[in-house]
């Protein structure tokens, strides 16, 4: 095997990795109760930040930390990033708990759309035809989830908003090694995961240190479990192009719904299989136009 086609295959092994962590995640968070949702997400931010400061003295990424906290103006959009994806991972334990896993798996296939949406109204990017009828066959998907759906999926519309301009701010930001981004959007956490907690503890809720030995490393497991994927996520990206990323993102939310499906036995209607129908031909879009583009590179250049 090639040194190319190896490091090709450890990429696609590293991003297969993150996706199967993530697609799995809400088995993680059937765990956490009695905690409430906003105490796990509080939680996640410190076990984090600790897991993070131990692994960046390690990575050789201490001096771009600290470079990166001398930068007023990129503390300010990472600030914001800190704070959209403290509400979608607050929205997300609110979804996985509360039996509405199928939720957020919808809002994970729509995240795509709605960054292609962002990234045509903002950055002024160019997309292509398979790309308009993904957008197209989404807006549709809005139109049935809208009309007959049943109820209006709040959580996965937001799970979809969050990370998607996540997404946004963090390109704006440029390029961060994941461990690098991680401890500082976890960092500026801090101050607000820290007053939850001491209110949760004021009111006699917090349940870290009242349920036991293994509910408190149920929780504390949150942290490797959320820094990890990321990990694993950007080993991935580096070594294989973004189309094929593109199509791998899938895996996800797949999981997710066959959860939803085998797991939590969550209830499906005529309209949710409409709307996920829709979904999946827009995914089928995407993959379509990140294999085309992924056929195109690697074309011999004047063939």
């Amino acid at each position: 095997m090639s040194q190319t086609s190896s490091r090709s295959l450890h990429g696609v092994s590293y991003a297969v990795a993150s996706y199967l962590i993530w697609g799995f995640f809400p088995l993680y968070f059937l765990l956490t109760p009695p905690a409430s949702a906003l105490e796990v997400v509080a939680l996640r931010v410190l076990f984090s930040l600790i897991f993070c400061l131990a692994l960046i003295p390690l990575s050789g990424q201490l001096g771009q930390l600290i470079t990166s906290l001398r930068r007023p103006k990129d503390l300010g959009l990472l600030l914001l990033a800190s704070l959209l994806i403290f509400a979608n991972w607050l929205l997300f334990v609110i979804a996985t708990t509360s039996s509405r896993v199928m939720e957020a798996s919808l809002g994970y296939y729509v995240t795509p759309l709605v960054s292609v949406g962002l990234g045509l109204l903002f950055l002024k990017e160019k997309i292509s035809r398979l790309q308009v009828l993904g957008l197209a066959a989404g807006a549709l998907a809005v139109f049935v989830m809208l009309r007959f759906y049943g109820s209006v999926p709040w959580l996965g519309l937001g799970l979809a908003a969050t990370f998607g301009l996540y997404g946004l701010i963090k390109k704006k930001l440029g390029a961060l090694p994941a461990l690098t981004s991680l401890t500082l959007e976890t960092l500026l956490l801090t101050p607000l995961a820290a007053c939850l907690l001491v209110i949760f503890l004021g009111q006699g809720q917090l349940t870290l240190l009242q349920e036991g030995p293994a509910h408190f490393w149920i929780l504390a497991v949150s942290g490797p479990l959320t820094a990890l994927p990321l990990l694993f996520f950007a080993a991935g990206a580096s070594r294989i192009q973004l189309s094929s990323m593109g199509m791998i993102q899938y895996l996800g939310p797949t999981l997710q719904f066959l959860l939803a499906l085998w797991v939590t036995r969550e209830e499906t209607s005529p309209g949710r299989w409409a709307t996920f129908g829709l979904v999946w031909l827009a995914a089928i879009f995407f993959s379509a136009d990140a294999l085309k583009k992924r056929r195109a590179s690697s074309r011999p250049a004047g063939s």
